[in-house]
């Protein structure tokens, strides 16, 4: 789910090791290996050899494959959010120019040759249902993402409720516009989005 502003997700995992921290190279590396190969489908054997980084310092500084996972998780939420939010603020100081600026982001995102989809939703759909920090860590990121845009609903003049309502139906055009283009690797799928968007929020926000 790297954001488009990253620069460490277009390198090679081999191209990592060189001076950054050992914790940081496991990081990197994991973070491109399994956005791009899928989480079960990449080993500790895999991430070790690729990072250049002893075994010992991955379970010393993670536990297991597992703990690496939840570190690259929480980096990348924080990261993709950063970059997001950002992008989207540079589209005006109106809250409905904002709102209205979330789906041309999101095609920026979508045109990269390394575009592999949300890690979080890759994640969850990876593994057993049952599992209950991934789902703790996705519903955080996904919770952050709602509140910008309720955010951006309140200072755009909408009452709390359909603020919430509100951006609850911009996520569900986020979330089905990621795996959309994810699958398809067509960045339109965005537009489509944007078109869905721009008849809800018409309807929803103030003269």
């Amino acid at each position: 789910m790297t954001p488009p502003s990253a620069t460490a997700a277009t390198a090679s995992p081999a191209a990592l090791a060189g001076d950054q921290h050992p914790t940081e190279r496991l990081l990197q590396t994991a973070k491109t290996l399994f956005c791009r190969e899928g989480i079960h489908a990449t080993g500790i054997d895999r991430i070790i050899a690729q990072s250049g980084v002893a075994r010992m310092t991955l379970y010393n500084r993670f536990g297991s494959k597992e703990g690496l996972l939840y570190a690259v998780l929480e980096r990348e939420g924080e990261e993709w959010r950063a970059w997001f939010f950002a992008a989207v603020d540079a589209a005006g100081d109106a809250p409905a120019a904002r709102l209205r600026a979330v789906f041309p982001v999101l095609r920026s995102w979508f045109e990269r040759e390394d575009y592999f989809g949300c890690a979080f939703i890759n994640a969850v759909a990876e593994h057993d249902k049952s599992e209950t920090r991934l789902r703790e860590l996705t519903l955080q990121h996904k919770g952050a993402v709602l509140g910008y845009f309720g955010g951006l609903a309140r200072a755009a003049g909408m009452a709390a409720a359909p603020a919430e309502a509100l951006a609850h139906q911009i996520g569900l055009l986020m979330d089905g516009a990621i795996v959309a283009a994810m699958v398809t690797r067509q960045p339109e799928m965005a537009d489509h989005a944007a078109k869905a968007a721009a008849a809800i929020l018409d309807a929803a926000l103030p003269a």
